[in-house]
């Protein structure tokens, strides 16, 4: 049941449990498992515009966290057998496992119109219609806390031999963290609440704002961080940790109509005119007109409707982007970002170096 009252019929499946959330739609024909695990998703009913889920099943290999939460997956055809030579468990039982209720049957494409047309809208998930109304009713409070509920409560290592990155986890995402370690970077994660100070205690070569799900203007504890540690040492952001690092740099937010959740987003690098397809799942972006009386450049945009998809200040080794350079699902198109981030991280030192010497 929509918040507009509207109503669609299906057939229950996973958890179950009733449940509301924001519903938004994924275009992407696989990656359902990342998708659900993905603590972006928080609070949201996720609905895929492709016909058909669960057709691979579940494997122990692609969650992105450990506890996924999702609110509810909604999908037009849930699949009857899986077959992939990985499969572990259904979708079904999958989501059982993790008290996260699906519903299937349902006309996803009059749904995603809808949605496209509305925009975004709250729903929930329920046996009785009556139900429905108190659990929408009890979101906006619910939706304001889904980072402190994604991100990790206590720091962990993630120990390597190569250059001290400090991961600030707003709802991150585990194949960011396996992008690091393939460049054997010595990762240290921290939570969400994480001062200046704490970070900089690590001494780390560089700092990575994560991804994570809601509002970013609902975690401003961690602009003051972002500033100051900004000034010390390189920092890289993506998804929700863009967003919070322009804020942090005096620029705007805004929520978008239904978001970006895909991983067919074309984005443009400004000053190269390279393309590269990129997955993304956002539902706030950074407005545009906000940057002109900041330090940041514009360095990225996407295609389709020219939202600012990166940013770089212009007096600090630091930049952004919005979209998901670590995939997972989606093409790797965008992966030389963790590169340039290490080699920022280089020059940075060198520079360093040469005003020690000098």
């Amino acid at each position: 049941m929509l918040q507009d009252g509207t109503v669609y019929e299906g057939q229950a499946f996973g958890g179950d449990v009733t449940t509301a959330g924001e519903l938004v739609f994924n275009t992407g024909m696989t990656g359902y498992q990342e998708s659900i695990t993905d603590q972006s998703y928080n609070g949201e009913i996720l609905m895929f515009t492709y016909p058909l889920i669960g057709n691979y099943g579940i494997n122990f290999d692609d969650d992105e966290s450990v506890a996924p939460t999702t609110a509810g997956v909604v999908v037009h055809e849930l699949a009857r057998k899986a077959s992939n030579w990985r499969n572990r468990l259904s979708l079904d039982d999958f989501l059982k496992q993790h008290e996260i209720p699906g519903i299937q049957g349902i006309d996803t494409r009059s749904l995603t119109k809808k949605i496209r047309h509305q925009g975004a809208i709250r729903a929930a998930i329920v046996d009785h219609v009556a139900d429905a109304a108190v659990l929408i009713d009890g979101l906006t409070e619910k939706l304001k806390q889904v980072v402190a509920q994604s991100s990790t409560k206590n720091a962990y290592p993630n120990p390597a031999t190569g250059y001290r990155i400090v991961v600030v986890d707003f709802g991150l995402k585990h194949s960011i963290l396996r992008e690091l370690a393939k460049r054997e970077c010595n990762v240290t994660v921290l939570p969400s609440t994480a001062t200046a100070q704490q970070v900089l205690n690590y001494q780390p070569d560089g700092v990575l704002l994560s991804n994570g799900p809601g509002d970013p203007k609902n975690v401003p504890h961690a602009l003051p961080m972002i500033r100051e540690v900004e000034q010390q040492v390189p920092v890289f952001g993506i998804c929700l940790g863009h967003q919070l690092f322009a804020l942090a740099n005096g620029a705007d937010t805004f929520k978008m109509k239904f978001g970006h959740r895909g991983f067919n987003h074309p984005v443009e690098e400004i000053a190269t005119k390279r393309i590269d397809f990129t997955s993304q799942n956002h539902g706030y972006a950074v407005d545009a007109a906000s940057i002109e009386n900041t330090d940041l450049l514009i360095t990225h945009q996407e295609i389709n409707d020219q939202t600012v998809e990166g940013l770089r200040h212009k007096n600090y080794p630091a930049f952004s982007v919005q979209f998901h350079p670590d995939a997972a699902p989606g093409p790797h198109d965008a992966s030389h970002l963790f590169d340039d981030f290490l080699e920022i991280i280089a020059s940075n030192q060198r520079q360093r170096e040469l005003e020690e010497n000098a």
